[in-house]
């Protein structure tokens, strides 16, 4: 992957490749960001241009033989270790590797801004529990004892290190504090919480931010050919999440405008019976569209908070649903506001962790009906 490929974030490739040309690079980097951040194509871009035979001043050329290489995921002085559980008919140990790898270069060619939810869709295993065995960390060790084929520089991406079996990790403290010359660890997170402290004492933090929405909605545009109105509406839903406003595209436009204004409605006159068969219409929506209702849910709140402080330049809301936002504020007072948002927050905490659904939004709507009307 090159730099040019990632939307945004032009202060982290600065310091990225600032630090190449200076020769100022850290042995071992932890690129930290929230769950849809970029660090996985930020840390591939940046793996690519330290190959770079022809490197230019803020990318790689993508021309060369290590180009090549490294945009197929195949360059021999790049190492990968990632979380996968068993797979069901799995053959001898040197043939499962050949495959693992093979299927990850795969995964990374058709889905580069996947989640570890969609690796394991990929390859086969989302009904088990994926890990980083144990056997990886002598893994690393072996591949990172030889010297280089190529390039002057080792680079070992561990993606998600946070899936370590302890052992594993404790057995690669050493190696991350002292590696041989020219090598370099990149670890990737989204839950720097769970990493052993002894780990991310050992690598330099960099902080990978998620997308403004301007950078989302032009990606979309320019590079997925979506139109602007639509862009502009997953971005929204996606609030700087690239993995989850490309799901959102691939699906049929939800009206959550008009859902939205119904359900609040129906919540303000205590119309239970219609709370119910909401309920039941949410129930029968596949996963993604119920989660994006209830975000959507959540921006719809935040934008009317805006509009209650006097903040109306920095909305993003247009139209129909402006001039919902502006009645809604007639009714609403920030402590009403802040009181629905936990709600709906609380709610999709437990519709994530595969709570009925059914339940779930009558449970929010009858709470809702009642701190909006008291």
């Amino acid at each position: 992957m090159l730099f040019s490929q990632i939307p945004g974030l032009a202060d982290v490739k600065k310091v990225l490749t600032e630090a190449v040309h200076n020769n100022h690079i850290a042995h071992a980097q932890l690129f930290l960001g929230a769950e849809g951040a970029l660090n996985l194509p930020l840390a591939l871009a940046y793996t690519t241009f330290l190959h770079c035979q022809n490197r230019g001043e803020t990318d790689s050329c993508g021309t060369c033989s290590a180009c090549s290489k490294s945009l197929k995921y195949i360059h021999p002085d790049t190492h990968f270790v990632f979380p996968m559980g068993n797979i069901k008919g799995s053959k001898d140990e040197e043939t499962f590797k050949i495959e693992k790898l093979k299927t990850w270069r795969a995964f990374l060619l058709e889905q580069p801004f996947g989640n570890v939810e969609d690796w394991a869709n990929f390859y086969g295993g989302e009904d088990k529990q994926a890990n980083i065995s144990r056997e990886e960390s002598r893994e690393i060790v072996k591949a990172l004892s030889l010297k280089p084929f190529e390039s002057k520089n080792k680079v070992m991406i561990i993606w998600q290190p946070e899936y370590m079996h302890p052992s594993a990790a404790n057995g690669i403290l050493k190696i991350l504090e002292e590696p041989t010359p020219n090598t370099y660890f990149i670890l990737i997170t989204n839950a720097a919480d769970r990493l052993l402290p002894t780990i991310i004492s050992r690598t330099q933090l960099v902080t990978v931010p998620l997308l403004q929405d301007r950078e989302l909605e032009d990606f979309l545009i320019s590079k997925k050919n979506t139109e602007e109105k639509r862009a502009g509406k997953a971005s929204q839903l996606a609030d700087g999440n690239l993995n989850l406003a490309l799901k959102i595209l691939t699906k049929e436009e939800d009206n959550n405008t008009q859902r939205f204004i119904e359900w609040m409605r129906s919540c303000f006159k205590k119309d239970y019976l219609a709370l119910v068969g909401m309920a039941e219409e949410y129930h029968n929506l596949d996963k993604l569209s119920q989660r994006s209702m209830l975000t959507y849910s959540t921006n719809m709140l935040r934008e009317t908070l805006l509009h209650l402080s006097g903040a109306g330049a920095i909305n993003r809301t247009r139209g129909e649903e402006l001039q919902f936002v502006q009645n809604f504020g007639k009714v609403l007072n920030w402590q009403k506001i802040e009181k629905a948002s936990t709600l709906i927050g609380e709610a999709i905490f437990h519709l994530e962790r595969n709570g009925s659904a059914k339940m779930i939004f009558l449970d929010l709507s009858v709470n809702l009906s009642k701190t909006l009307t008291t």
